[in-house]
């Protein structure tokens, strides 16, 4: 530890020597040398705080392994049954999966509907409901150039000049709406930062600097508030959250904090939040994203803030973590089942027997969940089905456990003894789901929504401001909730931004899941930029 210590630099003097060749490298490698710099620090702190085992360690640096139920008990994996179908998702796509296709219908060049049938000479032709299909794709830039070329007179003696009018086609304003939805699409909805798209476009002869990227984008993301402040109310009249919090950067949020004095706090998170269960679209699903100094709990607080008084308290999911829980509104709290499963799986290669017991209870459990999906059971008969089928299986699972620590066969201190300590003290809210209707298994799906969140951080590093971190946040909770709903994100942030007085008129009718898709395609006027 000593020989890794002295090959790192102090603190200051990494700081000094970033300093010194900030001014010599490009702004590309500079990032590369301090993301370096920043690595290696970070995972020193790791390994001298001994806060993670060895396994999460190389999970961390390496990359996590999957922990499916065989891989961490042994054996071989379960077997799947013979059927004779293709799985789904597997070869090529049907023209149907096609959604945001251009579709152009091609008659029959000698036949007609009505015609005698040229082989038989007795029956008829009948228009068939469902067409032939050819799928052509073709390439092309993220954002292409239009170039109207007017002819120009002049007159030889006066000088006069007389230039082509403008053709109807051509749009007043330089950029279209759709640039900024596609910028804000690829930087906030696949990763790609300004910088590399600006170097895409120029290498495609469409030069799109980074400045005027972030230009569109505010101008969208402006137009797209309105919604988003509707989507907030709808999301609090859920019956289920889901929240959890990752790391952010945000370089002006850390100046101020480094010139506070005595921050009482020096973290900066994003919070992703599912909304599930909304009265009345009990099938629509909401995700929030929110980024700056506030923890989970506190930015689901601001979310319930919305909600009526008279309602019932909504259910929870999270993690353990205190700062997840909102301080002024009561919830049905619920513990994620995977977070406590981990604790277990950690410590697999000591305690291969008993984790074995804990992640095989799991799988049952999972198992008569991913059952009631498929049948496609509503809350009370899935709570029926896991009393009846995991609720023996949980009760062994936790008499045995405390049978073991009553007895002294697991030692307190030790790395099982605080997993066992962990499921014990959160037995009550890791099996809610034996006592509520709907209550759900684990926060996998605010874990899936992060990552879109987490693919923003690596591929930009940070937001430069907190403006930024909002225009990120407002992009991403709209493309995330069209994605978590079956809606082309692309289409339905057009058909919003060109119909902005609409919009922000009648929010209610302009919900990922209630718009009109033949709005996309109108060209009223571009966003004012206010």
């Amino acid at each position: 530890m000593k020989e890794l210590t002295a090959l790192l630099l102090p603190a200051e003097n990494r700081f000094q020597f970033l300093e010194e060749v900030q001014g010599v490298l490009s702004p590309e490698q500079f990032e590369k040398i301090r993301a370096v710099f920043e690595g290696s620090a970070e995972l020193l702190g790791i390994v001298e705080a001994k806060t993670l085992s060895m396994s999460r360690l190389c999970a961390r640096v390496f990359g996590p392994k999957t922990e499916s139920g065989h891989r961490v008990c042994g054996g071989p994996p379960p077997e799947k049954p013979q059927d004779s179908q293709r799985r789904p998702g597997h070869g090529r796509a049907s023209h149907r999966r096609y959604t945001g296709a251009r579709r152009i219908p091609v008659p029959h060049p000698q036949h007609q509907p009505g015609d005698p049938c040229p082989d038989c000479r007795r029956g008829k032709l009948r228009r068939q409901k469902a067409p032939a299909t050819t799928v052509t794709l073709r390439a092309q830039p993220p954002v292409a150039a239009l170039i109207h070329e007017r002819e120009r007179l002049r007159c030889d003696t006066c000088g006069t000049v007389f230039s082509a009018p403008i053709p109807a086609q051509a749009a007043q304003e330089k950029f279209d709406p759709s640039v900024g939805v596609m910028v804000g699409l690829l930087r906030y909805g696949s990763g790609m930062p300004f910088h590399r798209l600006e170097r895409l476009q120029r290498s495609v002869g469409v030069p799109l600097p980074a400045s005027v990227q972030w230009e569109q984008a505010l101008r969208v993301a402006r137009c797209l508030e309105p919604v988003v402040e509707h989507l907030l109310h709808l999301a609090a009249q859920s019956a289920v959250f889901y929240n959890d919090d990752t790391a952010m950067r945000i370089a002006g949020v850390r100046q101020q904090i480094q010139a506070e004095d005595n921050p009482k706090r020096t973290g900066i998170f994003t919070t992703g939040i599912v909304c599930e269960g909304l009265q009345g679209e009990e099938a629509r699903s909401i995700r929030i994203l929110r980024t700056g100094r506030h923890h989970a709990g506190e930015n689901l607080g601001r979310v319930l803030d919305r909600r009526p008084k008279d309602r019932p308290p909504p259910l929870q999911m999270c993690d353990a973590l205190e700062r997840n829980q909102p301080r002024e509104h009561p919830t049905e709290l619920c513990h994620c089942t995977v977070h406590a499963r981990r604790q277990f799986v950690d410590i697999r290669a000591q305690f291969p027997q008993e984790c074995r017991q804990v992640v095989e209870s799991l799988g049952h459990v999972y198992r008569v969940d991913a059952q009631c999906r498929k049948e496609q059971l509503g809350p009370q008969e899935r709570l029926r089905r896991h009393q009846a089928q995991s609720g023996p299986v949980m009760e062994m699972l936790r008499q045995e456990l405390q049978q073991a620590v009553d007895q002294k066969k697991i030692e307190p201190n030790s790395a099982l003894g605080g997993a066992v300590a962990y499921v014990l003290d959160r037995w009550a809210t890791l099996t809610l789901f034996l006592k509520v209707p709907g209550a759900p298994l684990d926060n996998n799906p605010t874990e899936r929504l992060l990552k879109n969140a987490i693919l923003h951080r690596k591929n930009s590093l940070h937001y430069k401001t907190q403006r930024g971190a909002d225009v990120g946040d407002t992009f991403m909770t709209l493309i995330e909730t069209c994605r978590a709903n079956g809606v082309n994100p692309f289409d339905y942030l057009l058909a919003v931004v060109r119909n902005e007085a609409a919009a922000r008129a009648d929010p209610a009718s302009w919900m990922p899941w209630n718009y009109d898709p033949s709005r996309s395609s109108e060209t009223p006027p571009t966003p004012t930029n206010r």
